[in-house]
């Protein structure tokens, strides 16, 4: 018998036969929420997953180890530079590496159907096109790291609402043309080492259960071979899921592959153990895979990677995804002799993540507020204007100990806070996180007392105003606040469910207590575990675990007079900026959003502001579309997404000049929520969607309609003046090439970076096609007045193909065919035609 030490010795046939049935179990589940089985006996390693699409997390959801924070999906996609993506994959394997992680839970390249799809700030682009490429980037430089990538979430987890159950109802032609092309095409150009099933079904069918998806396509027909995982309790049968062809159920311990049910199924002949063995061997391929990155299961978590060339990285990376929308008569970039004002909700709170799974303890943030002032000659005005949050701003970051430091104590006990004996104290946490979602936390103590624990959470709070104070609590188990001992929140005695914690939670209980400018005050949170509520009765245990707690406290104010507070300043300064947007709070895992409106008062705060001050700039960070009624009366706009660590710093370097924006819209913005193409059928039916705009989504339906946009795919301005001339095509089909040659000039004094757009539309179709599809496109760094020859490739019948459903394979049709080279959908500059002579139908990759 051979002990498994690294990849070269670790015979992936040799050890099947040596393992038993139990053992063959053990590999095809996780055993805890983060890792694989090790067999001991053979020498077996466990590996270790983590998420995720925007940073690696570590193994910990609470009072975890900080890590490195990318900017979002739609921001990464939003640099259309593949080598610059490249990059932030190679920068995410060492960051996995500093967390002794072996497989990376990302990239996500579902589709965005809508703007209102709560996860559709973490996936790249409503494009399939771009959404692949995209994705192929970023796994490529994972996997040059040595570190498994793992495509998500295959597919069409489009929509958060009833996620495990609903059901996406769509042709084949929409399938394979919109939802399974970027996974395709990841494929073809990176081959994935794992990829992660959906929770929902497609046509009927979970996802996980499909032998029609995981075999037919992804395996017979991409000729795919790496493993599958399910997303987190995201696998619903036993037999089924293992026939077709799910290897490995996570998290751990399994709720469907425990040993005694899988032993009867294989003894009843139900599962063949010929099927079962290659489950088996896809993880052990898998775990094999992962010994080539030098990660030992013992190595400890760790920020090694918090250095100054990862700074620089993010910052990159971060001031590339920035989309300059809007600069009427050159208002930007400023000067640092500008006297300036700063307003909005996201001005000095650092909004870098979204929520769910994708959100993660950082390194550091930096808020947009403290980039501008590092680079203004006079310290910026500030006051708030206007607010945008669900719950209460975060009270973590607001408390001080008792030395001073930032943040409050966690003193863990056995007992609660009135039991007359010993509590039997367990631990005490130094922490700041407003959120604590205590899944994860174990301890060998509680772990014993059944997970039922207790928590005194103290901290001191001196407010900067005198005035009315609302403090507010969600939790999964229960929760008081007092404040110097007198009672103002109690979701404890009174509790109602809500969709915090993955919808695990209760809502936010609020209180309100007058208090004095610059008097500390002691802030005491009494917390009971999960188990210790009523509303967590029914849940199942392995999801809420420790459960968990989310605090926030606000100075209760006037939204009015806040913002007649803010014209006054603007008034009195050269420029404002005011810095808009949504939060994790709003795009989120587990919650689609209500509608496309900045939230709360933000567009009166606009609205009054560029009123007083005409020289007005809004920076908007959302992860996907808002309506900007005011559009018109603003002369500069920028769309910064959630832009990671660096986000202040990027938002600043563009603001200023030092970083000329190149960033390109991944993804429409509507006028109105009403003008997408999935505004009737965004919703569950009785657990039904319906994918009723067909192959129609995002650019495609607006151009078929001619429905005006506020800003189309593709958007983004520069500092500098880029002009495109001479386009010549070669075609040559038996090579499946197609090469647009042209010239593209800097028509200006600054040096800038252009991306230019190729599409592809067929002249007269046989069936109704969009008016012309994104094909490929390339990110090109001129000098001033540089002009230089470019040369765009893209595969012939990728270009040309539609999926013919009567086939059932991909058709190439004959026909005349236009190429098509712009700046963006509507920035059309140079178009060529070319004939294809013979109609082609193709399968695979």
């Amino acid at each position: 018998m051979t002990l498994i030490t690294n990849s070269k010795n670790f015979d992936v046939e040799s050890l099947i036969k040596e393992l038993t049935l139990e053992e063959k179990v053990k590999l095809i589940s996780g055993v805890d929420f983060w890792h694989t089985a090790k067999i001991e006996r053979l020498g077996i390693p466990k590996i270790r997953v983590s998420d995720g699409p925007n940073g690696i997390r570590g193994t910990k959801f609470f009072n975890g180890v900080p890590a490195g924070c990318f900017p979002c999906g739609t921001g990464l996609a939003a640099t259309f530079n593949k080598d610059l993506l490249f990059e932030a994959g190679q920068l995410m394997g060492e960051e996995a590496k500093a967390k002794a992680v072996h497989v990376i839970l990302g990239p996500t390249c579902n589709i965005q159907r809508s703007p209102l799809g709560g996860r559709g700030f973490e996936s790249y682009s409503p494009d399939p096109v771009l959404s692949g490429f995209a994705s192929a980037a970023i796994i490529s430089g994972i996997q040059d790291k040595k570190i498994a990538a793992t495509l998500k979430h295959f597919v069409c987890n489009d929509i958060e609402t009833e996620r495990s159950s609903i059901n996406s109802i769509v042709t084949q032609r929409a399938l394979r043309e919109v939802y399974l092309l970027p996974f395709q095409i990841a494929i073809r150009d990176s081959n994935p080492i794992s990829l992660m099933t959906s929770y929902n079904k497609v046509n009927g069918e979970h996802v996980s259960n499909s032998k029609y998806l995981i075999e037919e396509i992804l395996r017979d027909e991409w000729k795919w071979q790496g493993a599958t995982m399910s997303d987190w309790y995201g696998l619903y049968s036993l037999k089924e899921s293992i026939d077709a062809g799910l290897d490995l159920e996570m998290p751990g311990p399994p709720k469907m592959r425990k040993y005694d049910s899988v032993q009867h199924a294989v003894n009843s002949k139900e599962i063949h153990l010929k099927i079962l063995n290659k489950r088996v061997e896809n993880v052990l391929k898998l775990i094999k895979y992962s010994l080539n990155s030098g990660i030992n299961e013992n190595d400890p978590e760790t920020s090694s990677n918090n250095t100054p060339i990862t700074s620089l990285k993010l910052r990159e990376i971060a001031s590339e995804s920035i989309v300059l929308l809007k600069n009427d008569n050159n208002l930007l970039p400023l000067k640092p002799a500008d006297k300036i004002a700063i307003f909005g909700p996201n001005a000095k709170f650092a909004s870098y993540c979204g929520g769910g799974s994708a959100s993660l303890l950082s390194y550091y943030s930096t808020t947009p507020y403290d980039g501008i002032k590092s680079k203004a000659d006079i310290i910026p005005e500030y006051t708030l204007g206007a607010a945008a949050h669900k719950m209460l701003p975060g009270l973590g970051t607001q408390l001080k100990r008792d030395d001073g430091s930032v943040g409050f104590t966690m003193k863990i006990y056995l007992k609660p806070r009135d039991y007359q004996g010993d509590r039997n104290f367990v631990e005490q946490l130094n922490l700041n996180s407003s959120y604590m979602h205590m899944v994860d936390y174990y301890n060998s103590k509680i772990l014993e007392n059944d997970l039922i624990f207790y928590a005194d959470i103290e901290g001191y709070f001196t407010p900067e105003e005198d005035g009315e104070y609302e403090f507010g609590v969600a939790v999964v188990g229960t929760a008081l606040i007092f404040v110097d001992e007198t009672l103002v929140v109690d979701n404890k005695t009174k509790q109602i469910f809500g969709n915090t914690f993955f919808n695990q939670g209760s809502i936010e209980e609020k209180g309100r207590i007058v208090l004095s400018k610059d008097k500390t005050y002691k802030i005491r949170i009494e917390f009971s575990s999960g188990k210790t509520s009523i509303l967590t009765k029914g849940l199942d245990p392995g999801n809420y675990g420790g459960g968990g707690i989310r605090i926030g406290a606000i100075k209760v104010f006037d939204p009015l007079a806040e913002i007649a507070k803010a014209v006054e300043i603007a008034k009195k300064n050269d420029k404002v900026i005011i810095v808009s947007g949504t939060n994790l709070e709003f795009e989120t895992e587990s919650l689609d959003r209500e509608d496309m409106k900045l939230p709360g008062y933000q567009d009166q705060l606009i609205e009054a502001i560029v009123a007083a001050n005409k020289n007005t700039i809004v920076v908007n960070q959302s992860g996907t579309p808002v309506e900007m009624p005011w559009i018109e009366k603003i002369p500069a706009v920028l769309q910064a997404w959630f832009a990671g660590n660096e986000g202040g710093n990027a938002i600043a370097d563009v603001l200023y000049g030092d970083v000329n924006p190149s960033g390109k819209l991944s993804i429409t913005f509507p006028i109105r929520l009403q003008d997408n193409p999935t505004y009737f059928n965004f919703n569950s039916n009785n657990g039904q969607v319906l994918y009723g705009e067909d192959v129609y989504v995002d650019y495609r339906f607006y151009e078929k309609i001619d429905r005006p946009v506020l800003f189309p795919f593709g958007h983004g301005l520069s500092y500098s003046n880029f002009t495109y001339d001479n386009l010549v095509l070669s075609i040559n089909e038996s090579s499946d090439l197609l090469i647009a040659k042209f010239e593209l000039k800097n028509n200006s004094d600054r040096s800038g970076k252009e991306v230019a757009q190729l599409y592809v539309s067929q002249q007269k179709p046989s069936i109704t096609r969009p008016i012309k599809e994104l094909k490929n496109f390339i990110k090109v760094s001129l000098k001033a007045g540089e002009t230089k020859k470019i040369e765009i490739k893209t595969s012939l019948k990728y270009a040309t193909s539609f999926f013919d459903e009567y086939y059932n394979d991909w058709c190439s049709e004959s026909g005349t065919y236009n190429v098509i080279i712009g700046k963006s959908t509507e920035n059309i500059q140079l178009v060529e035609s070319f004939q294809l002579k013979e109609t082609k139908h193709w399968s695979g990759l």
